[in-house]
């Protein structure tokens, strides 16, 4: 498996990535506000009530993430939608026997946690497909805003490419860095991947001397 690399991420908070979409306030506030319909049983209502307002939050403690939650657009729509008709199926029914109601608000939070785990880490993983410094937009389930993701793959079909992706690597890692225009070109603690050391450089090399860093 390629290994990704992140570079320049900082971690999330406790936050949900769904309340990031533009339906999220409409839809949990009727969610909400009907909660009382659907269970013959009022002990319900509380439980599902409580479920369904601290959705947003309890979904990021569920994630699990070594990563920064933060999902693409097109992923989020995705996500929201098949959490909405979910939902809305739901909400479609009748009074539902005691237990039940809460049971599957739970079902569908479960669901929507694998979902949000799944879109992010998809994305990291289709990094692997490129070779070099690669970058994505995404929301940051932080704070909903606009925010991009870079990482390095390592898919270089050449030595060349390999050469110029670690090189590409290099200047970026010198931007990030950079304080005053008097900082050398290369940082160093990154003396591992100087050109004497490029021509023979492996995968498990440069792997060890960026994670050390």
């Amino acid at each position: 498996m390629a290994l990704l690399l992140c570079l320049g991420l900082t971690a999330a908070l406790a936050r949900g990535c769904l309340h990031c979409h533009s339906n999220f306030s409409e839809k949990f506030s009727f969610y909400r506000h009907h909660v009382n319909l659907k269970s013959w049983w009022v002990g319900d209502i509380p439980v599902s009530g409580s479920l369904l307002t601290d959705w947003s939050q309890d979904t990021m403690k569920e994630l699990h993430l070594a990563i920064p939650a933060e999902i693409t657009r097109e992923k989020l729509d995705r996500v929201a939608n098949a959490v909405y008709q979910k939902m809305d199926q739901l909400y479609q029914g009748k009074m539902y026997f005691p237990g039940y109601f809460p049971n599957e608000l739970r079902a569908i939070f479960r669901e929507q946690v694998h979902l949000i785990q799944n879109a992010i880490i998809e994305s990291r993983i289709d990094c692997q497909r490129h070779c070099g410094i690669f970058q994505y937009k995404t929301i940051s389930c932080t704070n909903c805003t606009d925010s991009h993701v870079v990482c390095f793959g390592y898919n270089c079909e050449s030595s060349a490419e390999w050469e110029t992706a670690v090189r590409g690597l290099l200047l970026y890692i010198n931007k990030w860095h950079k304080q005053d225009s008097n900082t050398s070109l290369i940082s160093p603690s990154f003396t591992c991947l100087e050109p004497p050391h490029l021509a023979n450089l492996t995968l498990e090399n440069a792997s060890e001397c960026l994670t050390q860093h």
